[in-house]
């Protein structure tokens, strides 16, 4: 019976978790499995973890299908011996798991995440008296650490990525079936047809929601923060607020503040984006029948930032995301910056390998829900869709101490809140522009001029036809130290002249 919290499909095809993450092995081999499983629990790169699959062969570290398969009494000999091996490891390390049905055969997923009690190690060979050594993971392959690896290991020890920690102040009520039921629906977990028909302990212990003694079960902290419904109440800064600017000073803004389960607000702000911030040109081009597309922001670029925001900031911080929407350019802001060694001058590679990872479960489950893609892929896919888009370069940057991250995705150059001058006849914008400079000769409100070109007052219009000629210094503010007063008025300035003259 499936206890895995993941679409089998998905997994032996390395679909949503990297491939150096799994093991294949054709046959039960119990030394290079009891290593494998050392060295997942070890998790030397705070990655997570990994999955051994019996039953399915390996080439070039991809799986051999249709698989091989297990026979039911071979899976229950492996399963016996399973326990053995697990107490084997020092200190002992129990996996999950799980017998599957794929592909017309049964398979057996091992499901290692990272232990609590590292440095783990295990006997090389098994034999009376073995040597025992702590084993790694080196890309594919599970290998006996280096007496400097061993080192790092015993450094690891009291370092479980906060994600992945008890949280001693919860209790696994905090933990909400309902959500964890819309999860395991989601990804297609084979889990989510049993889950209501299970005890909600039992449920939580295939998740790898709860840990401790069967009398002290309690939740680790990325339970808590996407199956509970106001994680904000336990992590405070477990939020996103987007602020949206109406004008260059700040002085009018819009606020949003999105909350709840992380990637349920990662999510709706993302919604919100999209529905209110995205827009679209097309630009016919002289003798060619294909019209040019592009948008102000490609939003497949500010989806992998805000999801790495998500996935790489500190839930120990009371911060919150920033994401500040400015008239040219869109920055997203998250707390603190990179884990060492990674550095500003490692922003500007083209692919960065971190060598550890803040949160280790977090991704795991964004890139279930497909809400992120492999580890070291958002920063390029930032790029080329920036690139594809015609946009200018993205800017990832932090401090020397590495307090925080920003990421800045500059407008398409189109979308520039400057005035446009067409190069023959006036376009409606351009008409328009003409009527308020004209006006402008004379100081007038902007209620004046509003009603003037024959528009609403509201802030719409105003930021459509009024704020680009302050920007582009065709318009000056009469009062330019108390720029909401309202005696405020607007006069044409020398360069509105010019602009004017050429209209």
């Amino acid at each position: 019976m499936s206890g895995l919290p993941i679409n089998i499909n998905d997994l032996v095809n390395a679909t949503t978790v990297e491939s150096e993450r799994i093991e294949y092995k054709e046959s039960w081999n119990p030394e290079d499995i009891m290593h494998s499983l050392c060295a997942f629990a070890n998790d030397f790169h705070n990655l997570g973890g990994g999955y051994i699959i019996v039953g399915v062969a390996e080439r070039d570290g991809m799986p051999v299908l249709p698989p091989k398969g297990l026979l039911p009494e071979q899976i229950d000999t492996c399963q016996k011996k399973l326990l053995e091996l697990s107490n084997r490891i020092v200190p002992s390390y129990f996996p999950v798991s799980s017998v599957e049905f794929f592909q017309g055969k049964h398979i057996l997923v091992l499901w290692a995440t990272g232990g609590d009690n590292r440095p783990y190690k295990c006997p090389k060979n098994i034999v009376a008296n073995p040597v025992y050594n702590h084993y790694i993971r080196k890309g594919s392959s599970s290998v006996r650490a280096t007496p400097d690896e061993e080192r790092q290991l015993y450094e690891l020890a009291n370092r479980i990525p906060f994600d992945d920690r008890i949280n001693h102040s919860a209790s696994i009520e905090d933990l909400k079936l309902p959500l964890i039921l819309s999860y395991l629906k989601e990804v297609g977990s084979e889990l989510y047809h049993r889950a209501s028909s299970i005890p909600f302990p039992e449920l939580c212990q295939q998740l790898q929601l709860i840990k401790g003694s069967p009398e002290y079960l309690r939740p680790v902290n990325v339970g808590l923060l996407l199956f509970n419904n106001h994680p904000t109440n336990i992590f405070r800064g477990a939020r996103i607020d987007v602020v949206r600017y109406i004008d260059p000073i700040g002085d009018e803004l819009e606020e949003r503040i999105f909350e709840g389960p992380v990637h349920v607000q990662l999510r709706s702000a993302l919604q919100f984006i999209q529905n209110t911030i995205i827009a679209e040109r097309v630009r016919k081009i002289h003798n060619q029948a294909e019209a040019q597309r592009f948008y102000n922001y490609p939003f497949a670029a500010i989806e992998e930032a805000l999801a790495n925001a998500v996935f790489h900031r500190s839930y120990e911080l009371n911060d919150p995301i920033e994401v500040n929407i400015r008239l040219d350019k869109i920055e997203i802001l998250s707390f603190p910056g990179p884990v060492p060694p990674v550095g500003n001058e490692d922003l500007k590679k083209d692919r960065i390998v971190a060598r550890s990872y803040r949160n280790r479960r977090i991704g795991d489950f964004l890139k279930e829900l497909r809400l992120t893609e492999g580890r070291g892929t958002g920063i390029p896919k930032i790029r080329r869709t920036m690139s594809v888009n015609g946009s200018p370069n993205p800017v990832f940057e932090t401090d020397e101490a590495r307090n925080y991250f920003l990421v800045t995705l500059p407008i398409h150059e189109s979308f520039s809140p400057l005035p446009a001058i067409p190069d023959v006849e006036l376009s409606d914008t351009a008409a328009i522009t003409k009527q308020i400079l004209n006006l402008c000769k004379t100081p007038h409100s902007r209620s004046e001029i509003l009603n003037y070109i024959g528009t609403n007052t509201g802030a719409a219009s105003y930021r459509k036809y009024v704020l680009p000629l302050i920007q582009s210094n065709s318009l000056r503010l009469t009062i330019p130290d108390k720029p909401s007063s309202k005696n405020q008025k607007y006069q044409t300035t020398e360069e509105g002249e010019a602009l004017l003259h050429q209209l």
